[in-house]
């Protein structure tokens, strides 16, 4: 299958209802979400994009929603970023539905990501893992993709523990 990325559309009920189901059923390697967070994740990201099979536009395989420097947005993960510089394009959450994993969505996805982090002359694209509870699966796709690991968190009151990753833009 050759995918596509386009546009996320917060205010169309269908795909925001498609979207949250795809986010919900990747916890707890993202965040649950209710319909107005995920809205509002979408209306205030720097690039929110779907990726879909050209044949089936109107249906959502996966997602990646990102955040530029300066923006008004209370993630502890995006926090320590922006303490450290603002040079970034912090990739906020990725999901791909799970019976389209290992088919090339998310490096699809990141492409789109290193675009536009590019295109706003940022040096980096960030992002981070959980490693408790552990994502090897994530840690593996992610070091294929050359981020490597800047640091770790202990976030949610210590309930969950991070990789925190970046790459370089070229």
């Amino acid at each position: 299958m050759t995918a596509v990325t386009r546009l996320l559309d917060a205010h169309n009920p269908r795909e925001l209802e498609a979207l949250l189901a795809l986010n919900n059923a990747a916890v707890p390697a993202v965040n649950r979400l209710s319909l107005d967070e995920l809205r509002t994740l979408i209306d205030t990201a720097h690039l929110a994009v779907a990726v879909v099979d050209p044949a089936d536009p109107d249906t959502v395989l996966g997602a990646i929603i990102t955040f530029a420097p300066g923006a008004t947005y209370a993630s502890e993960n995006y926090a320590w970023f922006s303490a450290r510089g603002q040079n970034f394009l912090y990739v906020d959450r990725i999901v791909v539905a799970e019976r389209e994993r290992g088919r090339g969505l998310g490096p699809v996805l990141y492409a789109a990501v290193f675009d536009a982090a590019r295109a706003a002359g940022l040096r980096t694209v960030t992002c981070e893992v959980n490693t408790d509870p552990p994502n090897p699966g994530s840690l593996a796709f992610h070091a294929r993709l050359g981020f490597a690991r800047v640091g770790e968190l202990s976030t949610k009151g210590g309930s969950v523990s991070v990789a925190l990753l970046e790459a370089p833009v070229r």
